[in-house]
């Protein structure tokens, strides 16, 4: 099963029960070598399931020292495409380590490159 790792609004049990139907059981981790950033999106959809236009997304910075604390959750595949179709521009699926070693997916700012790690 998918692993994934949220540090904004798939934490929230409104937005899990909104996208996946369910509420998710997770574990802390950290994000390691990212930044957390604001951002404002302008999505309707987004908007009105959220309630706000000002989110949050992470930038890699290679720092070690670098972490974004949120929460791991074990999902299906289709709960998998389910958060895809869920996220927007420009978040983009990456698979990275944790702080913990745990392998997961995480959407990060699309900008991110794979050569830049």
């Amino acid at each position: 099963m998918p692993l994934l790792f949220s540090y904004g609004t798939l934490q929230r049990e409104d937005i899990q029960l909104l996208v996946f139907g369910r509420w998710l059981q997770g574990r802390l981790d950290e994000l390691v070598g990212f930044e957390r950033l604001p951002i404002t999106l302008e999505e309707p959809r987004l908007v009105a399931q959220t309630g706000t236009r000002d989110h949050v997304i992470v930038k890699f910075n290679g720092r070690v020292d670098s972490r974004v604390p949120g929460t791991v959750f074990e999902i299906t595949d289709e709960e998998l495409a389910k958060s895809d179709r869920y996220e927007v521009d420009p978040y983009v699926r990456i698979q990275t380590r944790l702080a913990s070693g745990t392998q997961a997916w995480v959407y990060v700012d699309a900008r991110y490159r794979e050569a830049d790690r």
